[in-house]
């Protein structure tokens, strides 16, 4: 997923988006040298422990975390890697900030 980043200067250039969860691990996917099939321990070896953003406020989790909590451990391809993974972000999207940290997101600034 992605997100435009709050606006602000009145620049006339298309502003940047954030990439955050599957999105964002996808690009790390295209920059490393991960070949499929791939176990757990290969995507985590090729990629590292590195810190994958799972919203646009740039909350992030470890990707051995990511890859512990997702239902299988063994990926056939990169979709299948990022179709498992994908759970694992939105449920941590969604059970951040209980009820103060939802009113202050819905905020608009």
């Amino acid at each position: 997923m992605a997100a435009r980043p709050p606006g602000g200067g009145g620049g006339t250039s298309e502003p940047k988006t954030i990439e955050f969860g599957i999105a964002a691990l996808d690009a790390r996917i295209e920059e490393a040298d991960v070949s499929f099939p791939a176990t757990d321990e290969e995507v985590l070896r090729a990629l590292g422990d590195i810190d994958v953003p799972y919203d646009a406020k740039g909350r992030s989790m470890a990707l051995s975390e990511a890859l512990e909590r997702a239902e299988t451990s063994r990926f056939e391809n990169e979709t299948a890697l990022l179709d498992a993974l994908y759970p694992v972000f939105d449920e941590a999207r969604q059970g951040t900030g209980g009820f103060f940290q939802g009113l202050r997101d819905a905020l608009p600034f």
